[in-house]
């Protein structure tokens, strides 16, 4: 395949989408150079529109650039020109049909239909969540986050996580909550909550998506993410942490100070919201019975107000690898 579309462009003085004459020698000597220069063919195409706005002939589109390189041909651009490009793909990467993008997730209920109380984090029991992937995209943790306090819970996913173990894993994590905490879930469009009706069915929690490609949307739970990220860098193997090591981490993010809680911790936000009192015994958020063992929410008074202080679990003391 050739480099630029001259001689249709002369005749049809419109873009061509094919791949490029090597007869249009200049164009091409341009391509090249500002390949070399490590342009993209994005930014490549669209520099030659300001630069040559009445001369169609010296117009190219992206993917003709990426045929003439990656296509061997008479007149391509030459193949070691693909170093260039950010990838440094020596071959290219076939992208996905939009056929194999549509659909992941039946029947999505947008983010813009969830209630106005989620949004302006007024009322507990509203939840972010998300996979956290680790190494070789092999294994994850899912991570629940809820929108008013920051608290934070970890789900073990140590089968996998496609959506057959994801939605039993999730629903039992969530079941363990009281009712008045299973609100609604935000999660973004990834195919694991394939089966996201499975889930509302066997928890009651309303489930909302959020748009493409806007993970701000999901702001608690990213930040979550990158808190986590301090326990478990990238390249860990996540799939061998066992529940009672995932609570421990949680426990521990739940027990840091927070500028937006004014330095209250997510941990104590909750037990006041909960309405705990200050004399009853130690009661717990979740059930005993939960792997939730370590996330105990103890009120006493201090000062003139409430304050919790999470207390743990000796039984679930280890420490997880890497932490």
């Amino acid at each position: 395949m050739v480099i630029v579309a001259a001689a249709i462009a002369r005749r049809a003085r419109t873009r061509w989408r094919g791949s490029v004459p090597a007869s249009t020698r200049r164009l091409r000597a341009i391509v090249e150079r500002d390949l070399q220069r490590r342009y993209s063919p994005e930014q490549i195409a669209g520099r030659l529109r300001v630069q040559f706005p009445n001369d169609p002939e010296m117009w190219v589109s992206t993917e003709a650039i990426y045929q003439s390189l990656y296509v061997t041909s008479r007149g391509a651009l030459r193949r070691e020109l693909t170093k260039c490009l950010r990838t440094g793909r020596a071959l290219r990467k076939p992208g996905r049909r939009a056929e194999q993008r549509r659909n992941r997730v039946p029947d999505m209920i947008n983010i813009a239909l969830r209630p106005q109380e989620a949004d302006d984090r007024a009322v507990p029991g509203h939840w972010e969540g998300d996979l956290l992937i680790g190494k070789g995209n092999r294994s994850a943790i899912g991570t629940l986050v809820e929108r008013s306090t920051g608290y934070a819970l970890l789900v073990a996913l140590p089968d996998g996580y496609k959506p057959e173990q994801v939605a039993p894993a999730l629903a039992a994590k969530v079941r363990m909550l009281p009712v008045s905490l299973r609100r609604s879930l935000t999660w973004d469009q990834g195919p694991e909550m394939r089966d996201w009706k499975q889930i509302r069915i066997d928890t009651g929690i309303e489930i909302y998506f959020c748009d493409p490609h806007a993970p701000w949307q999901r702001g608690s739970n990213e930040n979550t993410n990158g808190l986590l990220r301090q326990y478990f860098p990238k390249g860990t193997e996540l799939g061998q942490l066992s529940e009672a090591e995932l609570d421990q981490v949680a426990d521990e993010l739940n027990d840091r100070p927070r500028k937006r809680l004014g330095f209250y911790k997510p941990s104590e936000r909750i037990a006041e919201l909960l309405d705990l009192h200050p004399a009853s015994p130690s009661p717990r958020l979740v059930s005993p019975a939960s792997g939730l063992g370590a996330v105990c929410v103890r009120v006493s008074p201090v000062g003139h107000g409430r304050t919790a202080e999470p207390s743990r679990d000796v039984s679930n003391s280890d420490t997880p690898p890497g932490i």
